[in-house]
């Protein structure tokens, strides 16, 4: 992999394929870039994809202290590889990070985020002590548990879900990064929509969610878009968090390339098959 240096010094590893316009994909909790490897070839014919693994994850380095302004640096560094300016398209908790990058002024030309972990209207937060929870978990070494505790307390997945996702072949992968959860938890914070502070934010962003979604990702897509000065919300085929691959690429092709970025990408008319959490989970991560 290629290597950047962010502005704390710490050494953050990607790679980039394809030509075109660029644009920087920001995965979420667990994985690292080869979560995308998937997405990649949908999207080297038209665009410049960079990948990378976020701090503590993969071939990058890591700090002693966290703090989520190191990894909006960390994304800044990239995008500085790509040019000095790039659309990012980021999922799950990576999307809560890209919102606060943009906020942070961080030189994201365009922004299409999966399924943000936000909670709004009725559906209820994650417990108040999930992060000390967390912690001492991973104090003690207890890396499955803290993996259990973060699907089940603060995704909301049943027991049964979890023991599912106990057996599927990214378990190992989950188990080996627990330590970052606790960096997409200080990212997410209370789960709040920042409405107020992305009122004047004029990035043009899409925010996409699956048709087949949890009502909660659903909602929380839809109030990040209309938190946004000029977003808009898309909902496209696919399974529990995921969204099928090739209309995917297409959506974020044409957002990325369009030269008016505001108009509509047309959803794929194919339809897909209903899936749970349980059954995506070889293919999908938070």
């Amino acid at each position: 992999m290629r290597k950047v240096v962010s502005r704390d010094g710490t050494t953050i590893a990607y790679e980039k394929a394809g030509e075109g316009p660029p644009i920087v994909l920001l995965n979420g909790s667990f994985r690292d870039h080869t979560i995308f490897d998937a997405l990649v070839p949908e999207l080297t014919a038209h665009c410049t994809v960079y990948v990378y693994d976020r701090r503590g994850r993969g071939e990058s380095g890591d700090s002693p202290v966290y703090a989520v302004a190191r990894e909006i640096e960390d994304l800044e560094a990239v995008i500085g590889a790509a040019g000095g300016s790039a659309a990012v398209f980021a999922g799950s908790s990576g999307a809560n990070l890209a919102v606060e990058a943009v906020l942070a002024g961080a030189p994201v030309s365009r922004l299409a985020l999966h399924e943000p972990f936000y909670r709004v209207g009725a559906f209820p937060k994650p417990p108040w002590n999930v992060a000390k929870t967390l912690r001492v978990l991973m104090e003690e070494n207890r890396r499955e548990e803290a993996v259990e505790y973060y699907l089940g307390s603060f995704l909301g997945l049943t027991p049964d879900t979890v023991a599912q996702w106990r057996q599927g072949p990214i378990w190992r992968i989950n188990t080996a990064n627990a330590h970052t959860l606790a960096y997409d938890l200080a990212i997410c914070g209370d789960c709040t929509v920042p409405a107020d502070r992305l009122a004047g934010c004029a990035t043009p962003t899409l925010v996409l969610n699956s048709d087949h979604t949890s009502e909660w990702l659903r909602a929380a897509a839809r109030a990040t878009a209309d938190a946004f000065l000029h977003g808009r919300s898309l909902e496209l085929p696919g399974s529990w968090h995921r969204i099928d691959m090739d209309v995917l690429g297409r959506a974020l092709t044409e957002f990325t390339t369009t030269e008016d970025p505001a108009r509509n990408p047309a959803p794929d008319p194919a339809q897909s098959t209903a899936q749970g959490p349980a059954q995506v989970l070889a293919r999908n991560a938070a």
